[in-house]
């Protein structure tokens, strides 16, 4: 990636992340005014698409979760893909700690909220929501931080969260689907092979994995597993070979992330971060449900994250990111607690019940500004001890 494309990228995550923080602001704004009423209605408008005999009818809220955030996690797809061949994964060295690190941030959290719920089967049914990282957060406070947050710090953010994802990708599809259909299913799988003789041939022309990709998203719709992960088939289907000095899954990067990060992500954050506070007591926020998520994001996260690296920096298995601190470290680990687009995402398949998801939403919203908040203040504190360096960004 060209200097030219590094300053674009972190425009986008910039300007992405402010828009992210517009959006849910917005919903919680509104959520708590006169004008709830009009809020709740419009994302639950119901809109269908018939041809024929088949029929697609889903709220405005179903389209967003599960048509738009299948191209959210097709560029998640894409990201992966490319940082495992070329990229910040592309070596066991780059590797070992963002995937020691991930796997530390992922089962810390998730044990502490199972833990607090232990003894409640339907509030479990979360577990995953604390476990989960928002890139698009994550990657736009370090844009909004700029030369206090050292390159390889983020290269080592960037690479964790999209393990996070992987890891949470693989949650998705294990344990969050509903009855699975059969036939749907096996007409999904013809889909993904579909998808892979287009790479296997090298097939360039994007009209035809788009077309396979909408066949293979219904079909996977239809099947009870998350209509999202036909996103990340499409994504990672996409071949990454050069002709020209260009690949087809690079220029379809850079084509879908200014959408993703200004239209699709800040719509999600808008129909789903609407929490009514106004009505919320003292106590809800002592419940299992929103204290395991703000316990597993804002604690767990930083807990899992640091120990797990730094005892595979003391073991010797991996390196520090070069030119950072163990406070600059630390820093990282609790900005990986905020957990917004994919917790509540994870939240949406756990609780079918409004209740229960209104706790879901005032946890991850609690514990995504802490862990904002706090991880930024470490990080500008820790250049203040270290202050050469910021000039090794």
């Amino acid at each position: 990636m060209t200097a030219r494309q590094t300053h674009s990228t972190d425009r986008t995550d910039l300007i992405g992340g402010i828009a992210l923080g517009i959006a849910a602001l917005a919903a919680l704004g509104i959520s708590n005014s006169a004008l709830v009423h009009y809020y709740d209605a419009l994302i639950h408008v119901t809109a269908e698409i018939r041809i024929g005999s088949f029929n697609l009818s889903k709220s405005l809220e179903h389209w967003i979760n599960d048509g738009l955030m299948a191209i959210f996690f097709l560029l998640v797809g894409l990201e992966i893909k490319r940082e495992v061949i070329e990229g910040s994964l592309a070596s066991v060295q780059k590797t070992v700690l963002p995937v020691i690190a991930a796997i530390g941030g992922f089962v810390v959290p998730a044990a502490i909220y199972g833990t607090l719920n232990w003894e409640d089967a339907r509030s479990l049914a979360g577990w995953a929501v604390s476990s989960a990282t928002d890139i698009a957060f994550v990657v736009g406070i370090c844009a909004l931080l700029g030369r206090t947050v050292p390159a390889s710090l983020k290269a080592f953010l960037l690479a964790l969260a999209i393990i996070d994802d992987l890891l949470a990708i693989v949650v998705i599809a294990v344990f969050y689907t509903d009855e699975l259909s059969t036939l749907s299913l096996l007409l999904g799988g013809i889909g993904v092979a579909g998808l892979a003789a287009l790479n296997l041939f090298n097939v360039r022309q994007p009209s035809l994995y788009v077309v396979v990709g909408v066949f293979t998203w219904v079909c996977v719709l239809k099947s009870g597993v998350h209509a999202t992960l036909a996103g990340v088939a499409v994504g990672l289907a996409m071949p990454l070979t050069r002709q020209n000095g260009q690949s087809m899954l690079e220029r379809a990067e850079r084509a879908l992330k200014p959408w993703v990060s200004y239209a699709i992500v800040p719509l999600f954050a808008f129909a789903n971060a609407g929490v009514r506070i106004v009505d919320t007591s003292s106590s809800t926020f002592t419940g299992s449900i929103p204290l395991g998520i703000i316990a597993g994001l804002f604690l767990g996260k930083q807990l899992g994250v640091f120990g797990a690296a730094m005892t595979a920096i003391k073991l010797g298995v991996a390196e520090r990111p070069a030119g950072t601190s163990h406070i600059q470290l630390y820093g990282a680990a609790i900005l990986t607690g905020v957990g917004f687009t994919m917790s509540l995402f994870i939240g949406t398949l756990a609780f079918e019940d409004e209740s229960l998801m209104a706790q879901v939403r005032l946890g991850v919203l609690v514990a995504s500004i802490l862990s904002g908040l706090v991880g930024s203040l470490v990080l500008v504190a820790a250049v203040r001890v270290h202050p050469f360096n910021a000039t090794k960004a």
